[in-house]
């Protein structure tokens, strides 16, 4: 359970994207997959594609906003443990993307297909 007050709002900011995906089509899989590798916010299905979403939440656009909040070791980690999922659970690799829902200002967009396989 979250416990500090940056984690009970990741956790809320984490609510909220799974209901707007919900509301937008997608299923949920899996949410707060872990590994040695990294965490994965939320897996979706969306059709026949497993879809790894990273959930950022900012409450401005200092040091680039919620958008450009993903750093390159941030994103080596989501791809590292994308694999190991794949690896563990599906033995015939579906079409994967990589969404980003960022939650900034009160208002959330979904970017899809954000990171290269």
């Amino acid at each position: 359970m979250p416990r500090t007050e940056q984690q009970i709002q990741g956790r809320l900011s984490e609510e909220d994207a799974l209901a707007y995906l919900v509301a937008h089509g997608l299923s949920l899989v899996a949410r707060n997959f872990s590994c040695k590798a990294g965490e994965i916010d939320l897996i979706m299905a969306d059709g026949r594609a497993l879809v790894f979403v990273e959930v950022r939440q900012r409450a401005s656009t200092r040091y680039g906003g919620a958008v450009w909040s993903i750093t390159p070791a941030k994103q080596k980690r989501l791809l590292k443990a994308a694999e190991f999922y794949l690896l563990r659970y599906h033995p015939h690799i579906p079409p994967c993307r990589f969404d980003l829902i960022a939650i900034q200002d009160g208002e959330t967009r979904w970017l899809r297909n954000v990171l290269e396989i």
